[in-house]
């Protein structure tokens, strides 16, 4: 998944700290059989994800305007499609069937995906960095209130493929190129923001065990107020990246 490729990338208001939960392992805090549901509904849904990033990369690679840049995608694709794999063996792992994790998620991302089609190769760049980031902050939002070895492996799937960098330059060329097409691609990130945010809301709220934990009562998770934190924080790493794309927020 895209994430934050710099410091200037990640929200200015600090994170809250860690709970309780994320100075456990995983066999402690597994006990709780609430917290284990609400584990293999995150694993799930970010497994989905990285699949459904293996296929859009592949997808978008088809738009690339020369050989080196369906290169540089496919490398990206690749390296999806290995986070989907450690997700994938990480959920048999625990005692859940991957199949069936994912399958809850399947109709709200297929869903996003079709809403945020690009019409052309820059709007696929931008798509894949604003809308991976958006979901990248949330899960990265997530992964403090975790057992130590659950947050381990969300933080290592969320590493950046290398597609931040990629998309900011070939982006800012592009508008450098011709001024006007940074109006239409503005335009289009606001859309995705607004999209992302709804689909992670979605999400959330069509699974107990993970609104549990987001609103409490499951790993001394958010309050409702840290809830509306956690959004501001993601809604302004987004304004940041809008910055490193040379458009307007």
């Amino acid at each position: 998944m895209t994430t934050p490729d710099n410091a200037a990338d990640t929200p200015a208001e600090t994170a809250p700290a860690a709970t309780a939960v994320a100075a456990q392992d995983w066999d402690t805090a597994s006990a709780d059989p609430q917290y284990r549901a609400a584990v293999v509904d995150l694993l799930g849904a970010l497994a989905y994800g990285e699949l459904a990033a293996f296929e859009r990369l592949a997808e978008d690679a088809k738009l690339a305007p020369t050989l080196l840049d369906k290169a540089e995608l496919a490398k990206m694709a690749s390296a999806e499609f290995h986070h989907f794999e450690q997700l994938r063996d990480r959920l048999a792992a625990i005692g859940a069937e991957p199949t069936d994790a994912m399958q809850p998620f399947v109709a709200a991302l297929d869903g996003f995906h079709r809403q945020t089609a690009p019409s052309d190769w820059l709007e696929g760049l931008v798509k894949a960095y604003v809308g991976d980031s958006i979901a990248s902050d949330f899960y990265r939002e997530v992964a403090a209130r975790l057992d130590t070895d659950s947050r381990s492996l969300v933080l290592a799937v969320l590493d950046d493929t290398g597609h931040a960098s990629f998309a900011i330059e070939k982006v800012r060329a592009a508008i450098d190129a011709d001024p006007r097409v940074g109006g239409r691609l503005a335009l289009w990130a606001r859309r995705l923001m607004g999209e992302a945010l709804s689909q992670s809301q979605r999400v959330v709220a069509d699974r107990d065990a993970l609104s549990t934990m987001l609103v409490g009562g499951v790993a001394d998770g958010f309050d409702l107020a840290e809830v509306g934190r956690m959004f501001s924080r993601i809604t302004e790493a987004h304004t940041k990246r809008m910055a490193a794309l040379g458009l307007a927020a």
